[in-house]
């Protein structure tokens, strides 16, 4: 990526996504990359631009909550290391678990994006989404951003959210829109919502685009002429973006999603493209690849009983096994302790009511009863456990970067630590490579149950973590 930094930064962008979200974990879990000096590497090549990241609120980059003091440390180091715009969301759209998150940004003096994580079900309408934006400006937003990231918005739907929230928030608030391409109807979703008053949309280089990614930028560019609207990009610069990766991304085929086209049955399972990579990967290391299609008919079944929570990280990835194990093993006969603790409430609250069968289920799993509090007020203050823990690794260097490294990932981070002095892996190959695997929650943390029938005989078998 380096050698398009250049090209980049004079292109005329309002802000560079580029750290944040799964980059964190692939940079320890597969490239023996530290993610801190990724980011400290983008603010010296980048200096004229806004760097952007997606932060999962008080999920942070992890896939549980964190303590407040956690959340907040980590703000302080991101913006210290030169990161700009924090792109914060909840994957349940509970707004509890954003705010703390956002006051810290707020506290640095960069730029706090809210946002609305968009889905379709029976419960989710433009004037909730609209109400989200207005509380997420009453709790301090800079700006408001539209998240969609498994291309659901249609055009009109598009026009119709970020002109309510312009009535309502005031035209001033800047708004973002952000979609993917999955479904082969969104450019058309950007052209609407800039017609509505969107201030920014998120494209990216046509040589990185489409499929499950976004819609081309230069794309975007041409549609525009003759509208009465224009970008400030210039075009010279992106050609040699597009050049550049047009060269880097070949090399990378193996580790790509098969989902290259439109899929428009998207809009009736609502699968994200993160999650059917994930979903693909999970598949194909159980030899059971040629199940997909049974999984994507899954998935909104188990949506639905979890009180239809959008599927983005990292409740996509939690909905995203728990209907593998639905398809390979009997609808809930397992449950992963992340489902359970779903099911629960201990990731936030959900909007429609959760199936009671399955919250049953999930307490006989868990072992622990449900919860209506904001999941991060049972928390106790980690911080010193923490740094004591990261301070015993081999090859830790004592930073509060290390200690969020290993907060986040307490399985990857001890082996990452210890060689991170030979440097980054190259994972481009000449030859077929296993599948990766899954960017997701860690090891099951709860004791799991199996029914197991031998000689007509039916066990229940309990496992417990290691």
């Amino acid at each position: 990526m380096t050698g398009a930094c250049a090209d980049i930064d004079a292109a005329g962008y309002w802000s560079v996504e580029c750290w944040g979200g799964a980059t964190y974990d692939a940079c320890i879990r597969f490239l023996n990359e530290d993610p801190w000096h990724r980011l400290r590497t983008f603010r010296e090549l980048l200096p004229n631009s806004r760097l952007q990241m997606l932060l999962r609120g008080q999920n942070l980059l992890g896939y549980r909550h964190y303590e407040d003091t956690v959340v907040n440390r980590f703000v302080e180091r991101a913006a210290a290391n030169g990161m700009d715009v924090f792109r914060i969301f909840d994957a349940l759209n509970d707004l509890r678990n954003i705010e703390t998150a956002l006051r810290a940004v707020r506290r640095t003096g960069k730029h706090a994006q809210g946002t609305v994580c968009y889905t379709i079900s029976p419960v989710h309408t433009i004037e909730h989404f609209v109400d989200l934006a207005e509380q997420l400006v009453e709790m301090g937003a800079d700006s408001i951003c539209v998240k969609d990231m498994a291309a659901l918005l249609k055009p009109q739907p598009a026009y119709d959210l970020v002109r309510g929230i312009k009535q309502r928030c005031g035209e001033d608030v800047r708004v973002h829109v952000h979609v993917h391409a999955t479904t082969g109807v969104t450019l058309v979703s950007l052209m609407r919502a800039i017609e509505a008053g969107a201030d920014a949309v998120d494209t990216s280089i046509s040589s990185l685009s489409l499929g499950p990614g976004h819609n081309p930028t230069e794309s975007l560019v041409e549609m525009l002429e003759g509208t009465g609207f224009s970008t400030r990009l210039d075009k010279a610069r992106l050609l040699a973006i597009k050049e550049h990766f047009a060269t880097v991304r070949p090399r990378y085929a193996e580790f790509e999603s098969n989902f290259i086209g439109a899929e428009a049955e998207i809009f009736d399972s609502q699968i994200p493209g993160g999650m059917l990579s994930n979903m693909e990967s999970q598949l194909k290391q159980q030899d059971a690849a040629a199940r997909i299609k049974e999984v994507m008919e899954e998935v909104p079944r188990v949506r639905r009983d979890a009180g239809y929570p959008p599927l983005v990280t990292p409740s996509s990835q939690i909905v995203g096994t728990q209907a593998v194990f639905n398809v390979l093993m009997g609808r809930y006969k397992v449950l992963s302790g992340e489902f359970a603790d779903l099911m629960l409430g201990y990731y936030g609250a959900a909007l429609a009511e959760r199936d009671p069968e399955v919250i049953a289920i999930a307490t006989q799993h868990a072992k622990k009863e449900p919860i209506t509090c904001r999941p991060a007020d049972l928390l106790s203050a980690e911080w010193d456990n923490l740094l004591s823990s990261t301070n015993a690794l081999e090859g830790s260097d004592g930073t509060d970067e290390d200690v969020l490294t290993y907060a986040m990932f307490p399985q990857v981070a001890p082996k990452f630590f210890s060689t991170r002095p030979d440097g980054p892996k190259n994972l481009t190959r000449q030859t077929p490579a296993p599948v990766p695997a899954v960017i997701g929650p860690e090891p099951v943390q709860t004791p799991v149950s199996y029914d197991v029938t031998f000689n007509g005989r039916t066990h229940k078998i309990t496992v417990k973590p290691g």
